[in-house]
């Protein structure tokens, strides 16, 4: 009998009671949804570059591109459009069907939108899904990166509406909702999901996932990150979750979202791979993709691939590639960059 169940009225008691089941029965339920929906042995790749980096004037306390904090993180402006392009080849080449772009602002500015247009169709040229995450935007925004072609927006809840106020003060939770619905308003996909481990009580995961289930529609792509303590940031000395409550999270939000695709974000490289081996069962069925998130670290490549040989995984259909053929689009991709020009971007060109 299938428990696959498509809903957006979930109560924060059933889902505090999903948390609470035996680990066993939790993981049975969440793979049996799994398999009536995807392919358990099948991962999606994807790419995130930091296109724009560091100085952001939000305060989120875990995030080290906030101007607030010391973090040792050196300014970058705009990348100039052939570095994006030069990393988005060498990351088609290793596996990845999807390419995210990420830019470390409250929201865009109007002067760079045309920028960041041609960004999008230049990198869907090469044959991939394209993802931004750039901030809030406005609604005029969303359909403008729509009509270029964007796929997918992401713009993270972060946590519950309840914690929220303990992580971030300049932005509320609604700003963030609006944005999610501007994303859908325009046609493009959502990719929306949080962070555990920010000193949140169970509750609060509950919460958060509540939040993201209850939307008119599931987000496409959920993913979930595991807070990685940067020195300098007001939570770099909060205790580390426990390694299962975060597969609780992964099972629990393939129960509640069962056509999402479940990511496994931020925190990786400090998972053991036993620890991801249990998320992937539960579960999730899509990583980023090489050895840095914007400005975390996240495992090598082939440490990666290395996982997936065991785990007897294998990437995204029609999205597979050996590591020697990263290698060898990576030396072409260096070589190409020594020729290019400057790896940043001047708005003030236009």
């Amino acid at each position: 009998m299938s428990q696959l169940q498509v809903r957006h009225d979930w109560k924060r008691e059933e889902i505090e009671a999903l948390f609470a089941l035996p680990m066993n029965d939790l993981l049975f339920k969440a793979h049996s949804i799994h398999r009536e929906v995807y392919d358990p042995n099948e991962v999606q790749i994807s790419r995130l570059l930091s296109i724009k980096t560091g100085a952001c004037p939000e305060d989120c306390k875990y995030c080290p591109q906030s101007a607030r904090y010391d973090t040792g993180l050196e300014k970058e402006r705009l990348l100039a459009m052939e570095t994006v392009l030069t990393e988005a080849r060498s990351a088609k080449a290793a596996g990845a069907s999807r390419f995210c772009m990420g830019a470390a602002w409250r929201n865009p500015k109007d002067k760079d939108m045309p920028y960041l247009k041609q960004m999008v169709q230049e990198v869907k040229a090469l044959g991939m899904e394209t993802c931004m995450t750039l901030g809030m935007l406005s609604a005029e925004q969303a359909n403008e990166l729509a009509d270029a072609g964007l796929d997918y927006y992401n713009h993270n809840l972060d946590t519950s509406p309840e914690y929220y106020g303990d992580v971030i003060t300049t932005r509320t939770y609604q700003n963030r909702l609006d944005t999610l619905s501007h994303v859908r308003a325009s046609g493009m996909k959502v990719c929306s999901g949080g962070i555990v481990g920010m000193g949140e009580k169970a509750t609060d995961r509950a919460g958060l996932l509540q939040q993201l289930a209850n939307l008119p529609q599931h987000p496409d792509s959920v993913p979930i990150n595991m807070l990685v303590k940067v020195a300098g940031t007001p939570f770099e000395k909060l205790d580390d979750l426990d390694p299962l409550e975060f597969v609780r999270t992964i099972a629990v939000a393939r129960i509640l979202m069962p056509k999402s695709r479940v990511r496994l974000s931020a925190g990786r490289e400090n998972m053991t791979d036993e620890l991801q081996a249990m998320c992937f069962f539960a579960g999730a069925n899509s990583i980023f993709y090489g050895c840095k998130l914007l400005t975390t670290p996240n495992p090598e490549e082939s440490d990666d691939m290395g996982l997936f040989r065991r785990l007897g995984l294998r990437p995204e259909q029609g999205a597979a590639a050996t590591i020697d053929d990263e290698q060898a689009v990576l030396a072409k991709a260096a070589a190409h960059q020594d020729k290019a020009s400057a790896p940043f971007y001047d708005a003030a060109a236009l």
